[in-house]
């Protein structure tokens, strides 16, 4: 193979790298959550290198969080810090004057930790912050088991870039801006504005269904009662 096409060769495969490489750094998931909902986010920790293993990961929450919980995983213990907040958030229960400032995920054995190749999603339930449009950004610290630190605090498009959620507009507020008005029947989505409302059946266990079927009865043996007697009234008549 000549020079040439050996160059070539080369720098197809270091474009196709690329994206793989972009992708191989910490970040949250889902990347946009709706303004005010409690919904989980899971902090994906992959290892880039072959030679060591994730063995601890720092992330720093934005401002706006005033509770966190996350899900125990097994060989990681985790440590949740808050801080004082500027502004205490009133409440119906009184003020909250503290909130999450970092929470910190370590290996619990030198054995474990993320090794070469894998990757492990740490959970965590918030309530998301702020408004429609808002960027949150929680820079994150991740240390190997040699030492090693990656700082992923950069802007989106830098070589570390901090993970960020977009925070988007609430599913109902979604829905009421394009005037369509859902409601749940029996556990089913209906769209109320394509689909009009049906009956609802008649439960035969229910006390107004055993009451219809009685009365529908009680009318039946009426009626039967009146043809009969009507009957026997123009019998003698016929005879005679």
């Amino acid at each position: 193979m000549s020079r040439t096409r050996k160059l070539a060769a080369a720098t197809a495969v270091a474009a196709l790298a690329v994206p793989a490489a972009a992708q191989a750094h910490v970040t949250l998931q889902p990347k946009q959550a709706a303004a005010g909902a409690f919904t989980v986010l899971d902090v994906r920790v992959p290892t880039e290198r072959d030679d060591a293993s994730t063995a601890k990961v720092d992330v720093q929450f934005p401002a706006g969080f005033a509770a966190a919980s996350y899900q125990a995983v097994p060989g990681w213990r985790v440590r949740v810090i808050k801080k004082k907040l500027a502004t205490p958030i009133k409440t119906d229960d009184g003020p909250i004057t503290e909130g999450i400032s970092r929470m910190v995920w370590t290996r619990t054995s030198r054995a474990g930790g993320i090794k070469p190749g894998q990757f492990q999603d740490f959970p965590i339930s918030v309530q998301i912050p702020g408004k429609a449009g808002d960027t949150l950004t929680f820079k994150a610290l991740q240390t190997y088991s040699n030492g090693e630190v990656v700082r992923w605090i950069g802007a989106a498009d830098s070589d570390s870039p901090a993970p960020q959620v977009t925070v988007i507009a609430a599913a109902r507020a979604a829905a009421a801006a394009k005037g369509v008005r859902t409601q749940s029947v029996a556990g089913a989505i209906v769209n109320s504005s394509n689909t009009p409302p049906s009956k609802p059946a008649v439960d035969v266990g229910s006390s107004s269904g055993i009451a219809g079927i009685g009365i529908g009865a009680l009318a039946f043996l009426l009626l039967g009662g009146a043809v009969t007697l009507v009957r026997r009234r123009r019998s003698p008549a016929a005879t005679a």
